[in-house]
Order: C-alpha cells, then structure tokens, then sequence
C-alpha cells in the first residue's frame, strides 16, 4: 500500500483531505486562495497578467487567455473600429476583446436594422398616399380580381359545354 503523508487532496471548491501522519485523514474546508495551484493555469478574469514578479507557493499566477481569431472574428474587429487594417491584429487575441468586438457589431447591426425598417415604414406611408391619390385601394383590387376570376370560370364553363 502506498504511503502518502502531507500529500494533499482537493476534492472541489474549498474542500481538502490531507494525509497525515499514521495515514489518518482530516477533511478542511479552505478558501479558495490558500489552495496551492501547481502547474495549472489560472486565468484573471480582467485579461491582464498580473506582473507581481516570482510567485509564491499557493499564490495564484495570473495568464491572460488568448486565442486565434477566425477571418470573421478579424472582419468584426476591424468593422467595430478596434484595429485599423488586418496588418494590425495580432496572431493571438484575448476572448474578452472579441466577445466586446461580437456585442459591438451586434449593436451596430440592430440600428442599422432599425434604420431600414424606419425607412421602410415612411416608403410604405408614401406609397400609400399615392394609391389613395389614385382612387386604389385593397379591396377595389380584391373586387376586380374576383371579378375576374368569375368571368374567367364563365369562360371555362362555356367552353367546356360546347
């Protein structure tokens, strides 16, 4: 059977067993900065380093996340104004700025959207006015048009008694 005394064991978010001596165990509840992080990355959710200088043992050490960004996601940046010309994007982009660049662009979308169907609208209320102008309304077409329909259906009957 294997021994480890000292060793310590995270079982979630703030509780740990630890071996101690004689291989009894004792479960503590501690909080979440007194962990020790080995080797694990550990990201600040501002997206930049933390530049503190050599880290402790159990301090956290802060790396910004960082990834790739796709052709869209460049034409995004470039669109919302955060780099001038595709030269200028790094290879590797924190997500924060994309997901700022993504909700930007969102944003810029829905106006425009609201612009069109603004002017949309106003077409419509022209388009309408010059109808009324005209003596044309919706149901002077549905009228002739089922007039039509009618002598079309006379049509077929005749020509089809004969």
């Amino acid at each position: 059977m294997l021994r480890a005394v000292g060793s310590l064991l995270r079982l979630g978010r703030g509780l740990t067993v630890r071996c101690g001596p004689g291989g009894s165990l004792e479960a503590t509840r501690l909080p979440a900065q007194a962990l020790p992080t080995r080797g694990l990355p550990s990201y600040s959710s501002g997206g930049a380093p933390s530049n503190s200088g050599p880290q402790g043992h159990g301090e956290i050490h802060r790396v910004p996340a960082q990834r790739r960004p796709s052709q869209f996601d460049k034409k995004i940046l470039l669109w919302t104004g955060r780099f001038k010309s595709m030269e200028e994007i790094p290879p590797w982009i924190p997500p924060e700025m994309i997901v700022t660049a993504r909700n930007k662009a969102r944003v810029k979308a829905c106006y425009i959207m609201i612009g069109l169907t603004i002017i949309a609208c106003f077409a419509v209320i022209v388009s309408a006015k010059r109808a009324v102008e005209r003596h044309e309304s919706l149901t002077s077409w549905n009228l002739a048009k089922k007039a039509k329909w009618r002598e079309e259906a006379a049509l077929a009957a005749q020509a089809k008694a004969k």
